[in-house]
């Protein structure tokens, strides 16, 4: 009985389920399963380096006031000893580090990065050829903004998921869907608001992103917002209000909060509330954003007369 070989979609699917479930590195060629290995082979491998030790004869030394010899020097004319010249060193890359650049060097390469930026398409291909945060090498797109960047409102949430990976742009799931219903209770939508993440890429099986991450991602969500310049500036969730409005205060206690925010030009009005993902698994919380929707009503309100 024979069985017909897994197709590409079949591979493909194999491959993105381990992405998605965080797996972003290979330790080997064939797998290997640890757990059944039996215990006293393991011990034996682990053991291995030790009991050959005591067979290693020492090299014997040399005589005392005996030459020594020349140390061999690459020969272009000879490809075998061509292979022993020392690698070269690659040119820095210009647009940030490698991807294991320390914390603090790689957030200085976005700071500097994004400063050159004029304008939100070119903030958006310098984003594009970023390589000083790993994250970009693992999601599928590069998940920058939608909406109205002429908007008055600009709504910042944590980072993309899974559908927003897959599209390459924010909010596009059930939170995004949740967003729009909110958005569509005060007379807004995706014309008259901008909508963007601290974070622009996934990480791996939608973890959260870590403080390095968020340090590394924070001059360009910055910049964005002073290129944007919207009126008012809300925040979804914990990870964007303690990014952009400096407070260590967990959501439940920040939100319907107003902040100051400085974008360099100007002081604008900062907005804290609950993410629509958290709504999404506690319901009830909804009348708390409501709460903080209507005050973002009122302010808009307020503004135009």
């Amino acid at each position: 009985m024979t069985t017909d070989a897994p197709d590409s979609r079949d591979l493909l699917s194999f491959l993105d389920f381990h992405v998605e479930a965080g797996v972003d590195a290979a330790l080997d060629e064939t797998p290997h399963d640890r757990f059944s290995e039996p215990e006293a082979p393991r011990r034996a491998a682990r053991a291995e380096p030790a009991s050959e030790e005591p067979h290693r004869r020492a090299a014997p030394a040399e005589p005392a006031g005996a030459p020594r010899p020349e140390p061999v020097r690459p020969d272009p004319a000879r490809p075998d000893l061509a292979r022993m010249e020392p690698a070269r060193a690659e040119p820095p890359s210009t647009y940030g580090r490698s991807a294991a650049a320390a914390p603090g060097e790689a957030a200085g390469d976005a700071r500097e990065l994004a400063a050159t930026a004029a304008s939100l398409e070119e903030l958006e291909g310098l984003l594009a050829r970023f390589e000083s945060c790993a994250l970009r090498f693992t999601a599928k797109n590069l998940v920058f903004a939608d909406g109205n960047p002429q908007a008055r409102v600009m709504f910042v949430g944590e980072a993309p998921g899974a559908d927003e990976d897959r599209v390459g742009k924010p909010f596009m799931g059930r939170s995004g869907q949740l967003l729009d219903r909110m958005m569509a209770a005060i007379g807004l939508d995706r014309s008259n608001a901008y909508v963007g993440n601290v974070v622009p890429w996934r990480p791996p099986g939608n973890r959260n992103p870590t403080p390095q991450e968020i340090a590394t991602c924070k001059p360009f969500i910055e910049r964005q917002i002073a290129l944007a310049d919207p009126d008012f500036l809300v925040c979804l969730g914990g990870v964007a209000t303690q990014s952009l409005a400096g407070t260590k205060d967990g959501i439940l206690k920040s939100r319907g909060r107003w902040y100051p925010y400085r974008t360099g030009r100007r002081e604008i009005r900062l907005l804290a509330t609950l993410h629509p993902a958290y709504l999404l698994r506690q319901p009830l919380q909804k009348r708390l954003a409501w709460r903080d929707f209507r005050a973002l009503r009122a302010a808009l309100d307020e503004g135009e007369r």
